[in-house]
């Protein structure tokens, strides 16, 4: 039996500040400033100048005053009692660069973050265990996860919010980075209490929910087949194909499911879903028409604009 996640209604202490309509007006982002003097030098050296991921050296010179895992950052958190921002990514991670380069690099944005928090930045690739813990909380929080990752913790690493891209301003239907980080440190000084109380009670669940989860026993009958098969066919897109809404990724393991659902259950429907989503993919721009193969998504809900980067 899956958690019961509306415990992070008590959490939303920070989630439902940060998405709330006019908790915040939506900002407009600032340029972009290079951190980069005309000497050639840079204006901007942190904590991960001594690191040897290329992905840590590569936000080396961001003006963000970012951490690597470890005790100093730790500690620092403790001894001026702020809360921790985490963000962990990879360097071929496209959203992870865009990020950086509206955000991170952004001088307003840094700012706020070195006087409100203490910033860890994670290597996924050198620190999958890191990564694990905090992709299931937010997978948990929010039923979704991906890069880059980005969660407020405790001093005590405890997570109490988290989320994936977060824009310079409010769009897509999310909050920007500036607008939950200042609703984070308002909540952070104003209802302290409630916010580890909610860190501790979400660790303590996740703690107990993974832990059932290693040993559950569920046994795959027919009708749980069933209910899975519902689900999906309730987040199929009829005119384009798909399971979701834009950006759209091709999940092998869902069409795959449903023909063996198709098949064992005798469900022509969920089989013409399957082959209606694969000649809507074909067709689009999300097939290299040229060098063949698919692309790793589609920022649309029509499989037109693929984002340009190809998966073995």
């Amino acid at each position: 039996m899956s958690l019961n996640w509306k415990i992070v209604g008590a959490v939303a202490v920070a989630a439902a500040a940060a998405v709330s309509d006019g908790a915040v007006q939506s900002e407009k982002s600032n340029p972009i400033k290079a951190n980069v003097t005309p000497t050639g030098t840079y204006s901007h050296t942190n904590h991960l100048a001594r690191e040897k991921s290329p992905y840590l050296l590569q936000h080396a010179h961001n003006p963000v005053d970012w951490f690597p895992w470890g005790e100093p950052a730790f500690a620092k958190a403790r001894n001026e009692n702020k809360p921790i921002f985490l963000s962990i990514g990879y360097s071929t991670c496209h959203w992870c660069h865009v990020m950086e380069r509206e955000s991170f690099e952004d001088e307003t944005t840094a700012k706020f973050l070195n006087e409100h928090f203490v910033s860890i930045k994670v290597d996924r690739e050198e620190r999958p265990d890191v990564d694990q813990i905090y992709m299931t909380f937010v997978q948990a929080m929010s039923g979704q996860g991906g890069w880059p990752l980005n969660v407020f913790l405790t001093p005590e690493l405890k997570p109490f919010y988290g989320g994936t891209y977060f824009p310079p301003d409010g769009r897509y239907g999310r909050p920007s980075l500036r607008q939950v980080l200042q609703n984070i440190s308002q909540l952070w000084e104003t209802r302290h209490g409630d916010v580890l109380n909610s860190a501790a009670d979400l660790h303590q669940r996740l703690e107990s929910h993974t832990g059932r989860e290693a040993t559950n026993l569920l046994v795959l009958t027919a009708e749980v087949l069933r209910n899975a098969a519902r689900q999906f066919k309730d987040d199929y897109d009829p005119k384009n194909g798909g399971f979701s809404g834009a950006p759209k990724f091709p999940r092998p393991s869902e069409p795959s499911f449903l023909l063996r659902c198709g098949t064992r259950f005798k469900d022509d429907g969920a089989v013409k879903m399957v082959l209606h989503t694969c000649e809507r993919m074909a067709t689009g721009g999300m097939y290299d028409q040229i060098g063949g193969g698919f692309h790793r998504y589609s920022v649309d809900a029509e499989w037109l604009v693929p984002h340009f980067e190809k998966m073995l």
